[in-house]
């Protein structure tokens, strides 16, 4: 007798079986995240005992059938990420068992039926990109249970749900990007529990409220795109948890006020867009958790304070098109981690352009335009190698552009208007040292010419009779080398040049200059003419190529859309039958395996090291899942894959097995990755998601800690005795001993770790839930057992 069928993570195809309805005992039905396609049968409305049903993340079309409402037992339904289309039925409204109802992510209209007001059970309703409209049912919460609430990205419209103002059970609620109205102050209430709150892309009115002081859990508060009115309220710096504000794109007036400046946690600030006045204060210098500021499109003005360069971790600042004057501090110099977005344009700056904007090498876009700048380009531009955009239009500016790889390609309006910029740039005049430098070589010019003409007609009938004497002699890779520079794509140099460059530095892809060996190419050292190294990874040229062949091209095509300050960068690609190969910038120190390999290596990468290893990697795995559209999943993140500057710094490598997650195609894929690092999962399925990236980045992060592989901890049930193990036994000893706030933090990596490790890929936290576990790290531990007893069992459930 059949109570139980699981058999979900599969790759199961066809239609789901309508002799499932005659399974008469059946309480639990898991048929999700295969590759199922047709409609959902009818006769599963007759299984009135059913307590599971899971049919999300396949391919499932046609509408959801109305006899599903029958299953008066149902408590948790997952129709999501389908194709399903038409209305959710009537019928619905009778499920008054149900307590997980998710069919986000397909194709449903129409409006809500009446009765949906009175599933009085409901914890989690998620109902998030359709195209469902009419108003939400006022009595959405009437059963006072309700936790979480997504009906994002749809075409709600009507007033805020009056049953929402006392629903005091609110974990969760995200209604962004509908046509919902109401008043901001009236219409919501206190929520003790509320972590998040997304509000965006509405017609909400009214002014803040000061019950956001009561949200002492809340994270993420995002209100941009609404009618609201009136001033940012001071009382938002009780929010000591927020990690995302974003008020951007309202209509608010008044000054910033300092207040909200004490608030350590916060990620991510916009402001841009509203009406805002006054100065930045200067008590900015406290976000020392900043890493996005925006604060463009106001009306503030004043001097940028130099506590700005306080905010180390700030990946991307704007403060464009304001009114700020005085020149641009040197300090900014200073924010090593920017690598985003500098734009301070549209200003009244003034002054010259500080020499320490040159030590931002890791930034991609600077844009000082529409100032008054004067003076030179400072010459330290030049080491500014990342930089792909660079505008100083309409400025002062003089003198010539510093020579750098990123110039070259650039284009001319980024310099215009200005006073007197010169380079060897189309459209900028070259630069003379003086006129009468200048006079003097067309007088020299005048006086050869007629020799010139002479000598030029004897030299080009010899160039003639050589290359025809020469031209049979030609050598076959002369013509294939020829054609490589052609299929030569680099950015911000030219291809040309730098495929005969990276042929010579290499000696035509001489063994000598290995530096690693891959699955599907060698990698080798190049020095350009220019003095810098990069790295060039060449593909095997066999005749059984064609899985290397893929891996190539998912790595170009993954790492020409990406840009991130610990992912590698990838400077250009050739692609041709004889030369195939991917360039890189060098990153000097190797992989992190080789260092733990390494004694003197890992003594060096102590603790400090190590944990803000851990932040760089999830930042930008983090960047891979959550920043790209569509989403980039590795699938290979490994010890081997992460490269190591001479400071420890982590950069993301290797996409060869990397994969988009387009919208329209199957998660289906073949097994990738390295044995040890792949997810369970992957061994009885091929569905890939983000969360196999994160079970990698678990076992990285023990990797890391041990200074091994933890090959002996990846049972994620961990036996009796492995439990009781000593968490400092099983650190790396190499290291010296870490300090009492590095124990708090390798407490916290070790419930990370293993959270990460969970053998169903649901229980595993995001990347985003992550690297914020990370950047919101405690100063003291929230554990009452000393580091030195903490067992593993203890240390799995040491709080985040």
């Amino acid at each position: 007798m059949l109570h139980e069928l699981f058999l979900y993570t599969n790759q199961i195809t066809g239609q789901i079986p309508s002799e499932l309805g005659i399974l008469l005992n059946l309480q639990i039905l898991q048929l999700d995240q295969n590759q199922m396609s047709g409609s959902i049968p009818d006769s599963l409305g007759n299984r009135t005992k059913l307590v599971v049903l899971t049919l999300s993340e396949n391919q499932l079309t046609g509408s959801i059938p109305q006899e599903l409402g029958n299953l008066m037992n149902l408590e948790t339904l997952y129709l999501y990420r389908n194709q399903i289309s038409g209305s959710i039925p009537k019928t619905f409204g009778k499920l008054q068992s149900i307590q997980n109802l998710q069919i986000y992510d397909n194709k449903l209209a129409g409006s809500l039926p009446e009765d949906f007001g009175d599933l009085i059970n409901l914890v989690k309703l998620g109902l998030a990109n359709n195209s469902l409209s009419g108003p939400l049912p006022a009595n959405i919460c009437s059963g006072g249970r309700l936790q979480e609430l997504n009906v994002g990205s749809n075409m709600f419209s009507g007033p805020i749900p009056r049953s929402l103002k006392t629903c005091t059970s609110l974990v969760k609620i995200v209604l962004e990007k509908n046509q919902l109205t109401g008043d901001i102050s009236q219409d919501f209430g206190v929520y003790p529990q509320l972590i998040w709150m997304i509000l965006s892309s509405n017609r909400l009115s009214g002014q803040i409220s000061q019950n956001l002081c009561t949200y002492k859990q809340l994270t993420v508060l995002h209100l941009q795109q609404n009618m609201i009115t009136g001033s940012i309220p001071p009382i938002l710096s009780k929010l000591s948890s927020l990690t995302e504000l974003r008020l951007d794109s309202i209509h608010l007036n008044g000054e910033i006020p300092s207040e909200i400046f004490s608030l350590a946690n916060l990620y991510s600030l916009n402001l841009s867009s509203n009406q805002l006045s006054g100065s930045i204060p200067t008590h900015i210098e406290n976000l020392s958790s900043l890493g996005y500021l925006d604060i463009s499109g106001n009306k503030l003005s004043g001097l940028i304070p130099e506590e700005l360069g306080a905010c180390m971790k700030l990946e991307s600042l704007k403060i464009n098109n304001n009114n700020f004057n005085g020149s641009l501090p040197g300090v900014i110099g200073n924010l090593a981690a920017l690598q985003i977005m500098l734009d301070v344009s549209h200003n009244n700056l003034s002054g010259v352009l500080p020499q320490q904007l040159g030590k931002l090498d890791m930034l991609e876009f600077l844009n000082l335009s529409h100032n008054q700048f004067s003076g030179s380009i400072p010459s330290s531009f030049a080491s500014m190698v990342r930089l792909s955009t660079l505008d100083v239009s309409y400025n002062d500016l003089e003198g010539p552009i510093p020579m750098a790889r990123l110039l070259q390609n650039a284009s001319a309006s980024w310099f215009f208007p200005n006073k007197g910029l010169c380079g060897n740039l189309s459209g900028l005049p070259p630069c003379y040292s003086t006129q009468v430098a200048s006079h003097h070589k067309r007088k020299i010019l005048g006086l050869l010419l007629p020799i010139l003409l002479v000598v030029g007609f004897s030299i080009v009938a010899a160039i003639v009779v050589i290359i025809m004497l020469n031209y049979n002699k030609r050598k076959p890779e002369d013509s294939v080398t020829a054609e490589g520079r052609d299929l030569f794509s680099v950015w911000n140099f030219d291809g040309r040049l730098a495929f005969d460059d990276i042929v010579r530095a290499t000696e035509d892809f001489d063994d000598m200059y290995i530096i690693g060996i891959g699955g599907y190419g060698k990698v080798y050292k190049a020095q350009l003419q220019d003095g810098q190294l990069v790295a060039v990874k060449k593909l095997h040229q066999t005749e059984e190529e064609l899985d290397d062949e893929r891996r190539f091209h998912s790595e170009m095509e993954i790492l020409s859309q990406i840009r991130h300050r610990s992912i590698v960068k990838m400077y250009g690609f050739c692609s041709h039958p004889a030369y195939k190969f991917i360039v890189y910038d060098y990153i000097q120190q190797g992989s992190l395996h080789g260092t733990l390999e390494n004694e003197e290596f890992a003594k060096e990468l102590d603790w400090q090291k190590r944990i803000a290893l851990t932040n760089d990697v999830a930042q930008a795995i983090s960047y891979l899942h959550h920043e790209c559209s569509p989403p980039i999943i590795h699938r290979d993140i490994t010890s081997n894959n992460i490269l190591l500057d001479t400071t420890f710094k982590a950069f993301v490598s290797d996409f060869g097995t990397a994969r988009i997650l387009k919208p329209d195609s199957s998660n289906w894929s073949a097994l990738a990755g390295t044995y040890g690092y792949i997810a369970p999962e992957l061994s009885y399925t091929s569905v890939v998601t983000e969360k196999c990236d994160v079970y990698s980045f678990g076992v990285v992060v023990l990797e890391l800690l041990m200074g091994k592989h933890p090959r002996d901890l990846l049972d994620g049930s961990l036996s009796n005795g492995k439990q009781a193990m000593l968490v400092k036994d099983i650190l790396d000893q190499r290291p010296t001993t870490p300090t009492a706030t590095e124990e708090n933090s390798l407490a916290l990596l070790i419930k990370l770790a293993f959270s990460c490790l969970e053998s169903s890929p649901q229980a595993r936290p995001t990347m985003r839930q992550a690297y914020q576990t990370l950047i919101q790290r405690p100063s003291s531990s929230s554990s009452s057992v000393p580091f030195s007893a903490l067992t593993l069992e203890q240390g799995m459930h040491v709080d985040m």
